[in-house]
């Protein structure tokens, strides 16, 4: 049913509301009934809908189509048993009308039925006057793209776009069906070869610029975006995405321009600020990094990207006091998520805040994240809390997950040590020399008052002598 306004059709729609409002009776004809039906359905505007096919069915309770209308409204309420009942009326009155079976399948879509839906759709379409209804084929396709039969879905797609060349949904969804079977290269002879015959269509460009992005073929995906903005010079999504190609090919400044213009041409955004604060970083602009990573935090204050670009500066700059102040926001929007705990626990290890940075890294290996650096971080931050235990015991765990690591092995020596228990100590260093001797600085840098002790010493000598190359 053609149910779109022209502009005496709206003057239909202005006539019924002026009734409703002063609450008068006007006749309408069926055909300007359907097409108020369908506009207040197409808007979501259900109590109007059910209020208009009230009143049509007063003035014409013998027109089917009205009838129709109704059961759609009642498949958009979930109210499908009484749908069903008053298609299957329906049917027995004009069993060659395909809007029935078309609504017969979306009853059947809404439960997950596709199979059913399908079957429906193409009964209905074997009835209609059109042998290539596009509205029909579009919803087979869209039930095949449900069953996640991508290649059935595309052959429709392919149908209704051949039939509609223009039409714009019906080409994003050919591409996203090349997407979900990974035939980025099949996507992009075909949208070269729609491109031949529609060579003013901006999507089509545009999406061969995503294809090819995909590809890492960067410079083929810039020319093509470019085309689509030399179209449509307005085109956000386009610049968007010449800004995205722009920095994989390290063209930071050009694609802050781009960025820019993306956030003057419609409402800024959380994600155009964040990339924009990231190509400043690129740029060692750290200044104006860090007020575009807030900008973007202001406008999106769930995101966490912004706040960890902004983290990722102060740690260069050794400013964890301040750091700690950003990862307490993350911490408050996620507070099981293990990567904000370890900038938690590696910011108060850098500011001596020891008892806050294990309480940090124990929380990281309650949250699963069995990384080895929670481990040795655990135990060095009960190392310079004085609770050598503690330590030995972090590492003791750590060895189950990580066996024969040498910075493991260094600690355990150095603890071991300090606790007196010499043998312990001497078969770790001697494991941990052969193991890794390189990493030996991080113990003399740990264990200062061990490295130079005589019996350490004496231990490095003998070790020299076996491996000159050792320094």
């Amino acid at each position: 049913m053609d149910l779109h306004f022209d502009e005496n059709n709206d003057l239909s729609l202005k006539r019924f509301e002026r009734m409703l409002k002063t609450n008068s009776i006007f006749f309408f004809d069926s055909a300007e009934f359907e097409r108020i039906i369908g506009y207040y359905i197409d808007n979501g505007k259900v109590n109007l809908a059910k209020k208009a096919i009230e009143l049509a069915l007063d003035q014409h309770p013998d027109i089917l189509n009205i009838r129709v209308l109704k059961a759609e409204l009642l498949i958009i309420e979930d109210k499908f048993a009484e749908a069903l009942k008053l298609l299957d009326e329906l049917v027995l009155l004009e069993p060659n009308n395909e809007e029935i079976y078309i609504q017969k399948a979306l009853l059947n879509s809404k439960q997950d039925h596709h199979e059913e839906a399908i079957q429906l759709l193409e009964w209905g379409l074997s009835l209609s006057e059109e042998k290539e209804n596009i509205d029909i084929l579009n919803l087979i396709g869209m039930e095949y793209l449900y069953l996640e039969n991508f290649e059935k879905a595309l052959d429709y797609f392919k149908t209704c776009l051949s039939i509609e060349p223009e039409d714009q949904t019906t080409l994003y969804n050919i591409v996203y069906c090349y997407d979900m079977l990974d035939q980025s290269v099949e996507a992009i002879v075909f949208l070269k070869s729609y491109i031949e015959s529609e060579p003013y269509n901006e999507t089509a460009w545009h999406q061969l610029g995503r294809e090819y992005f995909v590809m890492e073929e960067y410079n083929k995906a810039l020319e093509a975006f470019d085309y689509a903005i030399l179209i449509d010079e307005n085109f956000v999504g386009a610049i968007l995405e010449k800004a995205k190609t722009l920095e994989q090919l390290d063209q930071y400044f050009e694609a802050i321009q781009n960025y820019t213009l993306a956030t003057e041409l419609d409402d800024p955004t959380a994600y155009a600020y964040m990339r924009i604060g990231y190509c400043f970083e690129k740029l060692n602009n750290t200044q104006k990094a860090m007020e575009y990573y807030q900008k973007s935090s202001e406008q999106d204050p769930y995101l966490d990207k912004p706040l960890l670009g902004i983290i990722d500066i102060l740690f260069q700059a050794k400013d964890y006091q301040k750091a700690l102040f950003y990862i307490n926001q993350l911490i408050n929007l996620e507070d099981e998520n293990p990567v904000y705990w370890r900038l938690y626990g590696q910011a108060n290890l850098k500011i001596a805040f020891f008892e806050e940075a294990s309480k940090a890294f124990q929380k990281c290996l309650i949250l699963n994240d069995n990384i080895l650096d929670n481990h040795l971080d655990l135990a060095d931050s009960f190392y310079f809390l004085g609770d050598y235990k503690a330590a030995i015991k972090a590492l003791i765990n750590a060895e189950v997950y990580f066996h024969n690591y040498a910075d493991i092995q260094y600690r355990l020596s150095g603890l071991y040590f300090l606790m007196k228990s010499n043998d312990l100590g001497i078969k770790y260093l001697h494991d941990a020399l052969l193991n890794n001797p390189a990493k030996y600085k991080n113990f003399q840098k740990l264990f200062p008052i061990v490295h130079n002790s005589k019996g350490i010493q004496n231990i490095l000598a003998r070790f020299r002598d076996a491996n000159p190359s050792f320094e």
